[in-house]
């Protein structure tokens, strides 16, 4: 068996698993917010706070930020595998993805836990 090191998974069924995993998360979270905003008449910036200061939402929404984190790599590490030839610029591809995700992740937990 080949394995990559730049994959997330060992194989091609885990990377399928965790994109299915992350994806159902995605869509859990896209449906709580949209539950928020429907019994919700009048969204004020104390409301908003309000929510977000909730334990239950903070976690889900770091986990679906995490989740967002791993349905982004593997989906463009894919893309980069099939259509980027040139090595050396498939990892540099995949390290400036890598960088800007690991900011995004750590900019977002900073944010979620700051409210």
């Amino acid at each position: 068996m080949v394995s990559n090191a730049s994959a997330l998974g060992r194989n091609g069924i885990q990377d399928w698993l965790l994109l299915r995993a992350s994806a159902i998360i995605i869509a859990l979270y896209v449906f709580y917010l949209f539950g928020f905003f429907a019994i919700t008449p009048n969204v004020t910036y104390e409301i908003w706070q309000h929510f977000f200061a909730a334990a239950f939402t903070k976690i889900f929404t770091l986990l679906t930020l995490f989740s967002i984190l791993i349905h982004a790599w593997i989906g463009l590490w894919q893309v980069f595998t099939d259509y980027v030839k040139s090595l050396p610029l498939r990892l540099l591809l995949q390290l400036l993805v890598l960088v800007v995700l690991m900011v995004y992740v750590f900019y977002g937990t900073m944010v979620v836990w700051s409210v």
